[in-house]
């Protein structure tokens, strides 16, 4: 069991010794690598099951076996309920379990039913399981304020881009840079580099001869300059990130040793300074 675990069940010496034994159980690598492999099952059962190629000979035994997997889920959420109790809710990754399992259980019939296309997020459950996805998704969340910068300084550069192109080609090219919005929709596409050339800018060229002039500062500036702070900013937080313990780590003992070490080393050195200068 992580950290994280044992800190949802407060004070390791006033748990009852059965409720850290289930923890422990629930919590365990086999037990987890049954989530994951009946996470991994549902995932292609579910996709099966939506294929019409296959519905009339696969179809009740897919039902079941998406039945299966999901009373797989309900009793390992169960289980950590009871085991962590109101604290279960104080984890991020529970509650995201705990949302997945709740919309899997809505009837598949009435107004709710449309969102029962959303059990599919059970396969989402993967990054609950594996602990390498959870660093992941762990550097992401951790590099996202300042994303939000790189965001509110492309959103800025969008902005000027779209105004100055609907004053120069909203009048010959209406469909395109007619408003400020179908301005940005093609300034994102073109960002994209999805037909930019051929599909837009040689077409605005053949009106404005010059307007290679925008398009191409806009590219470098948009597409190999702002774009790729966005990979920058995720890698540099992935390495801060990589430096540090796993909390799984087995070796993480040996680290905190040597950690502890390093310090008592540090203060005798800093006594014989001070012996010495007496």
């Amino acid at each position: 069991m992580s950290e994280d675990d044992l800190h949802l069940l407060g004070d390791k010496d006033k748990v009852e010794p059965w409720r850290l034994k289930l923890a422990n159980f629930v919590e365990s690598k086999s037990v987890q690598r049954l989530i994951l492999i009946a996470i991994l099952v549902n995932a292609v059962a579910l996709g099966l099951n939506i294929d019409p190629t296959l519905i009339e000979s696969w179809d009740p035994f897919l039902i079941k076996l998406d039945h299966l997997c999901l009373g797989i889920f309900v009793v390992e959420l169960l289980l950590k309920i009871i085991a962590y109790r109101f604290s279960f809710f104080r984890s991020g990754w529970n509650i995201f379990d705990f949302v997945v399992v709740v919309v899997a259980l809505i009837p598949n019939s009435g107004a709710l039913s449309v969102l029962r296309t959303l059990r599919v997020l059970r396969v989402l459950r993967v990054l609950t399981v594996v602990p390498s996805l959870k660093r992941v998704v762990a550097a992401f969340i951790h590099a996202i304020p300042g994303l939000g910068s790189v965001v509110a300084v492309m959103a800025i550069f969008f902005y000027a881009a779209a105004v100055m192109a609907v004053g120069f080609f909203g009048e010959t090219h209406p469909e395109w840079f007619g408003s400020i919005g179908k301005s940005l929709y093609s300034l994102f596409q073109i960002m994209t580099l999805e037909s930019w050339s051929m599909g837009i800018v040689r077409p605005v060229m053949e009106a404005h001869p010059h307007a290679w002039a925008f398009f191409v500062p806009f590219i470098i500036l948009a597409t190999f300059t702002i774009l790729n702070l966005f990979i920058g900013i995720i890698v540099s937080t992935m390495q801060e990130l990589s430096v540090l313990p796993d909390p799984d780590d087995p070796n993480k003992q040996t680290i905190e040793i040597l950690h502890n070490i390093e310090e008592e080393v540090a203060r005798l050195r800093a006594q014989l300074d001070r012996n010495a200068t007496e």
